[in-house]
């Protein structure tokens, strides 16, 4: 007995060296086999890194996403580009590879001239596979999808169908400027109710007609949000793109996670708020045609989903809002820093105009240094400062010899672009004498507009032309009824502006800052308040009230 115990024992014992050694076996084959995959990739990330634009050299799985800084990329983007002395530059974002133009020719020559090329979206994780995918114009792949949604955009904010919304944009851009005869300080709300209830018109046949409305404050609070979160960084929830295998976690153990998804946006917070405006819109026969009543007459046609609804009207209302505000905020700015640009504007105006009635767009073309100053707003710090969303490459291509892969996530550096000194010489002074004809500091641009504000080719912005109507109305009202100069301290002294304190977004604005704004004349004041009030009476027609907000939905509500 005690001799088979033994043998036992020491079977036993065989067997468990056996099987830790059979363990640190296949702990070492897959070690072995993991660095030996590791190298792959790497050998195939230098591969591309070699024949892509030029950039600096990745490091393996994070690429370069260590370099990148904390705030505004975009300048250090421009950095690279004049480092490497190149037009394009090649920055790794984990292990994929993604090309920053930051030249206007080249910008011209990929995104518009090879337009069918360059129409769609590379994969994104926060913003794609996280967020609205494949049911928003905005993140959709290029496709037959995207054609429809493309042709249903159109149908509200189409060049063809900007002239019908004349009317009362101008008579809301009246209202700015009257309600800036008694709170001058107040200019950033009044602006963001005049851009939000231009949109709410369009999108749901209802003006905004007071700053304290909820739509104001919450949605385009909610806008701002998202627009800080959607810029490349080295911290969540924009490191998912890095490591986009952390975005496979179940939010319930992933905190990098909250807030994100579509099932959670959707299924957790109940109706999207821009759905609930849209239906409600669509279903009031007392409502004027508007933008929801379209989709919805066209959605058994197209077999529009719930989300497709929502997103088409939400991108319409959130985007068109937000950018249009934050362009005047800059016109604002650049007012008060640059007091020079302004005699010139009035002189024209006073000669056009009169006192007797404000601009609109029949002057348009008896006003040129006006519509330099407006296209300078555009140039000088646009909104969409990396041009929006991303285009990728339905096919492989080159340019000027180099590699750009199907799929590469392309972003146009609209910093870099409208800041290059070839094109725009002291590209930070604010000066509409560039856009002249005939003027010494007018150079040659890729595009007749003479900026690329908002995007290229097939994704370029489907608002553009309202946003340029509109942009074009409101600061000539502004110009030719007021002076806006710096704020003076108790002592009297002038308090200065900051042209670079601006928001670290996607879409950004100038951050908070003071100035003075006084009508131009005892009769222009007069004007102001007596087309303000005719305004006010004619956009009567668009009153009405939402039952809808959008912290509803935020918190869960139904």
């Amino acid at each position: 007995m005690a001799q088979d115990s033994l043998l036992t024992t020491g079977w036993a014992e065989i067997q468990s060296l056996a099987g830790g050694a059979s363990v640190r076996s296949i702990f070492s084959l897959a070690l072995c086999l993991g660095i030996i995959a590791l190298a792959f990739d790497y050998a195939w990330m230098l591969y591309l890194y070699a024949r892509m634009p030029p950039g600096p050299i990745p490091l393996p799985i994070i690429g370069n996403t260590h370099l990148l800084p904390d705030t505004k990329p975009w300048i250090y983007f421009e950095t690279l580009a004049k480092r490497y002395n190149t037009p394009v530059i090649t920055f790794w974002i984990g292990r994929n590879p993604t090309v920053w133009i930051c030249d206007a020719w080249a910008a011209s020559e990929i995104l518009d001239k090879r337009a069918g090329i360059y129409a769609s979206r590379p994969r994104m994780v926060v913003f794609g596979e996280l967020g609205p995918g494949q049911t928003s114009l905005v993140s959709m792949y290029y496709g037959p999808r995207w054609r429809i949604h493309r042709k249903l955009t159109h149908m509200g904010v189409g060049l063809q169908q900007v002239r019908n919304y004349l009317s009362f944009q101008n008579d809301e851009s009246r209202l700015v400027a009257y309600n800036l005869l008694s709170t001058p300080n107040d200019f950033v709300v009044h602006l963001e109710r005049y851009a939000a209830s231009v949109v709410s018109i369009i999108g749901f046949g209802r003006r905004i007609s007071s700053t304290k409305d909820p739509v104001i404050s919450e949605v385009l609070a909610v806008m701002q949000r998202a627009a800080e979160l959607n810029v490349p960084g080295k911290t969540f929830p924009m490191l998912l793109e890095t490591f986009p295998i952390l975005a496979k976690f179940p939010t319930e153990i992933a905190p990098w996670k909250h807030g994100l998804g579509a099932r959670n946006r959707w299924g957790d917070r109940g109706r999207p708020f821009y759905y609930a405006l849209a239906e409600e819109a669509a279903a009031n026969p007392e409502q004027p045609q508007c933008y929801a009543k379209k989709v919805f007459d066209e959605a058994p046609k197209y077999d529009l989903s719930r989300e497709e609804i929502a997103s088409l009207n939400g991108s319409l209302f959130g985007a068109g809002s937000d950018t249009s505000s934050s362009t005047l905020i800059t016109f604002f700015l650049a007012c008060t820093a640059f007091p020079e640009a302004l005699p010139a504007a009035w002189e024209e105006l006073d000669r056009v105009i009169g006192s007797n009635r404000s601009p609109s767009m029949d002057d348009e073309p008896n006003l040129p240094y006006i519509k330099a100053f407006v296209k300078e707003v555009f140039r000088w710090r646009s909104v969409a400062i990396i041009g929006g969303q991303p285009h990728a490459p339905i096919q492989e291509d080159t340019y000027k010899g180099w590699l750009i892969p199907k799929g590469t996530w392309i972003q146009g550096n609209i910093w870099a672009i409208h800041r290059n000194e070839r094109d725009f010489p002291e590209p930070d002074r604010f000066n509409p004498s560039r856009y002249l004809k005939d003027s010494p500091d007018s150079r040659p641009f890729p595009n007749e507009r003479g900026y690329m504000t908002f995007g290229w080719g097939r994704r370029v912005c489907s608002g553009q032309g309202l946003a340029e109507q509109g942009t074009f109305i409101t600061i000539a009202r502004l110009l030719w009824g007021f002076r806006i100069e710096k704020a003076r301290d108790a002592a009297g002294n002038e308090i200065p502006v900051d042209i670079f304190d601006y928001t670290n977004g996607l879409n950004m604005r100038p951050n908070p800052f003071e100035c003075q704004i006084h009508p131009r004349s005892v009769k222009i004041r007069e004007t102001i308040k007596r087309e303000g009030e005719e305004a006010d009476r004619r956009l009567a027609v668009y009153d009405g009230e939402t039952k809808y907000t959008f912290n509803q939905y935020k918190k869960g509500g139904q």
